[in-house]
């Protein structure tokens, strides 16, 4: 018996440096840091990625672009999250809706909020009402808390085609 509609979970973390734009959904955000990564380090892309996977029971994002292949280096999280939707799409699921937290001190996520679900529906080919977007500062706690990394979860719902 196949199941109408499936439920997935994401979880990425990448350390902050210092310099640069951040990556964040697809959207280049004007900051004094940089998320470090084996890719372009796209936290909430990557979280997006391993939800909409798993809930396919297709795998993870490091079964299907591991950190080993020198053609992931520097690879652009979007090709990645396209290439996986298509996947998705291709095993018979769409997406119905996606729920999403960024764990981050810097940038303040609410300001960009509107332009990172633009950015994920866009890409996916979805309404933006089927996205949405937090943002949580850690509260002092821990590495997010610190300024030390930014960590992004994902919740999906997946439905037959």
């Amino acid at each position: 018996m196949t199941t109408a509609v499936r439920i997935g979970i994401g979880h990425d973390t990448h350390r902050v440096g210092s310099g640069g734009k951040m990556l964040l959904g697809g959207v280049n955000i004007e900051c004094d840091h940089h998320l470090i990564g084996h890719s372009d380090a796209d936290v909430l892309l990557h979280a997006i990625t391993d939800a909409i996977l798993g809930a396919s029971a297709l795998g993870d994002i490091g079964q299907l672009f591991p950190d080993t292949a020198a053609a992931n280096k520097n690879r652009c999280s979007q090709e990645m999250l396209r290439i996986a939707y298509e996947q998705v799409q291709a095993a018979g699921w769409k997406i119905n809706n996606l729920d999403c937290v960024i764990l981050a001190t810097i940038p303040k996520i609410s300001p960009h909020r509107e332009a990172i679900i633009n950015s994920i529906a866009q890409l996916l080919e979805i309404n933006s009402t089927q996205v949405f977007v937090k943002g949580k500062t850690g509260e002092q706690v821990g590495p997010v808390g610190r300024g030390e990394a930014v960590v992004a979860q994902c919740v999906v719902l997946l439905q037959q085609q």
